[in-house]
């Protein structure tokens, strides 16, 4: 098996020590390993009643638990969708089950980035690797969701975020479903497309829209909550469940949202990035023309003034994100 957080080598490498305490646990999900749609580790509940495919994956990333801890719960409870067909999925099983409290880096991926590979021309080419095969597997049920949530968790310990895609389809779905109170609007990265932009999905024209949760730090124990609310509040606007069926808690008006336009995104193109400072994410930066770092010797300046810094990369390596530059639109 390759190491999926070899790549990471650095301050975050897989080997070194973890830059937050793992405060979560990682459920035994292997309960679920049956699954009841052909596809392992993939449940699917029909009610009977008109509505739409409804469609909750986890652990598109092996080291992000806190969707893995919600569906183990609900699939525990026993609930059932109230209309419509309702799928729950554990995503990148193989690197979930490397997953070790101590090097928490070290099980991201196996061979590649699972959520880099849902453009058609990558699930149809000759190209093979742990998560293509198995992104090949679950295409299939993919194909007939009409709404998807795809739970992650970020490395940094900031703000969660409602990543809505590039159409007004998530922005919309997003609003429905409330929290958390940043909806980012943006178009993926070059290094590949996510599962979030998944051919219709990415499709202005075609009303099945998909939205992907960055519900927090990985393993910090305020994640999870954050994880959970999204999860419920999620079920009850796309009519999965009832209003009544979701925790109390979940169930009064958040607070109001803003949604964040993504402008551009830094994809890194020489050996040697570096940041000037260590940014955490969601930093507004007050100037444009500010210095963020280098690419090489060139440097990375912010665009405007009250220029967001969303999500900076910690692979600095060429091809991938380094940082996204968005400003706020609406509230």
């Amino acid at each position: 098996m390759s190491v999926g957080g070899a790549a990471g080598a650095g301050p975050d490498g897989p080997r070194s020590t973890p830059s937050w305490p793992v405060e979560l646990p990682a459920p035994d999900i292997e309960r679920w390993r049956a699954g009841n749609t052909g596809i392992p580790f993939f449940w699917s509940f029909d009610s009977g009643r008109p509505g739409p495919h409804v469609m909750v994956t986890a652990v598109t990333h092996g080291n992000e638990l806190c969707g893995a801890i919600v569906l183990d719960g609900f699939l525990a409870s026993g609930q059932r969708p109230r209309a419509g067909k309702l799928t729950l999925g554990f995503s990148n099983v193989a690197a979930y089950r490397s997953f070790e409290a101590d090097y928490p880096n070290l099980s991201r991926f196996v061979d590649e980035d699972l959520n880099r590979v849902w453009d058609r021309d990558t699930l149809d080419g000759p190209r093979s690797s742990v998560e293509l095969a198995r992104a090949r597997a679950i295409r299939p049920l993919l194909d007939t969701a009409d709404l998807l949530l795809d739970i992650h968790s970020m490395s940094n310990p900031v703000e969660p975020l409602m990543l809505a895609g590039a159409c007004d389809k998530g922005v919309a779905l997003a609003r429905r479903v409330g929290t958390p109170a940043s909806i980012v609007v943006d178009a993926g990265h070059a290094a590949g497309v996510r599962m979030r932009d998944y051919a219709f999905f990415a499709d202005p024209a075609d009303n099945r829209a998909a939205l992907l949760l960055e519900a927090g730090q990985h393993w910090a124990a305020g994640t999870l909550p954050v994880a959970e609310e999204a999860f419920h509040r999620f079920l009850a606007a796309t009519g999965a469940l009832e209003v009544e069926d979701i925790p109390d808690a979940y169930r009064p008006p958040p607070p109001p949202q803003r949604v964040i336009q993504v402008t551009e995104a830094v994809t890194v193109r020489h050996d040697h990035f570096r940041f000037i400072d260590h940014y955490l994410g969601m930093e507004e930066i007050p100037e444009a023309g500010t210095v963020l770092g280098y690419d090489g010797e060139e440097p990375v300046r912010t665009p405007y003034d009250g220029c967001i810094l969303i999500m900076p990369g910690r692979r600095l390596v060429p091809g991938q994100t380094a940082v996204r530059f968005g400003r706020v639109v609406d509230g």
